[in-house]
């Protein structure tokens, strides 16, 4: 039993055994960013952290080092919003040597609900068509572009994986009541703002259309759609959307590395052109 049992642990962990290969993820400054690194340093990989924030790199950086050191983090500035920039990117790494076997297109701008609430301003009524352009940019372009330079590569260099971060409401509309705020008419309550669920909804459609456009050349795309991280929203917020899943609870902060390392690694091998969705229950109740 003692031999068998470390036989599947070795198995399990080979499997999972990232170790040799480089990730490099986009919006790493942000909190899901820096967890999606932290997930693949953990299982051997190097990362390569990206995002037009240098100072939140930098922190991100001296962050992950302190668990994992710092030989397997390199930071580099990238606006996804810009194929010279995604470009430039790709260019400094082919003249280092350096190969990217995993993307994860993580960039987008996404209003937090701080203890405050959502921001205001985000109604649809009076949404702006510029802010619309400059969120689909970042959440939806910047992963085309992306995919687009380093998943060519993948195809050329035989294969890699794509990891677009979606959301539960990628498959669900945002329940907009759980936003609301006192003090402010119906006409004028903050809510998730439409951009957000178009973006999500785009990403798992730009999987599925990743995973079957280059048959053969070993390239996997899979989306992980993520439901809601408890950070410092409000008690009246958290009260809410717990009711809304049937765990009872938002994600802890770190609750989907083991996802990022499944769908990302040998584990996951026979697996593409899906959506994992990791909400605690709360798109199928």
């Amino acid at each position: 039993v003692g031999d068998a049992a470390e036989d599947v642990g070795s198995c399990v962990t080979s499997r999972f055994n990232m170790t040799g290969r480089t990730a490099l993820v986009t919006g790493s400054a942000g909190m899901l960013g820096r967890q999606h690194a932290a997930a693949l340093l953990e299982v051997g990989a190097s990362v390569v952290l990206t995002d037009i924030n240098v100072n939140g790199l930098e922190v991100a950086r001296d962050d992950l080092a302190e668990s994992f050191g710092s030989t397997g983090i390199r930071t580099m500035s990238m606006d996804v919003t810009q194929l010279g920039s995604v470009g430039e990117v790709a260019e400094k790494l082919d003249s280092d040597g350096v190969r990217v076997d995993v993307l994860i297109n993580n960039a987008a701008l996404d209003p937090k609900v701080g203890e405050d609430g959502l921001p205001t301003g985000s109604r649809l009524e009076m949404f702006s068509v510029q802010q619309w352009n400059n969120e689909l940019a970042v959440g939806l372009t910047g992963a085309f572009l992306c995919s687009q330079v380093f998943g060519t590569r993948m195809a050329t260099n035989g294969g890699g994986v794509i990891l677009n971060i979606a959301s539960d409401l990628s498959v669900i509309a945002p329940d907009q009541r759980i936003y609301r705020q006192a003090g402010f008419d119906h006409r004028d309550q903050p809510v998730k703002p439409v951009t957000y669920s178009v973006v999500k909804a785009g990403l798992v459609g730009l999987t599925r259309y990743l995973a079957t456009y280059w048959p053969g050349a070993s390239v996997r795309a899979n989306a992980l759609s993520p439901g809601g991280v408890r950070t410092d929203q409000s008690t009246e917020f958290v009260t809410r959307i717990n009711e809304l899943i049937p765990l009872g609870r938002m994600a802890f902060p770190d609750e989907y590395r083991s996802a990022v390392q499944f769908l990302c690694s040998d584990a996951s091998s026979f697996l593409t052109g899906q959506n994992i969705v990791m909400d605690g229950g709360r798109s199928v109740w």
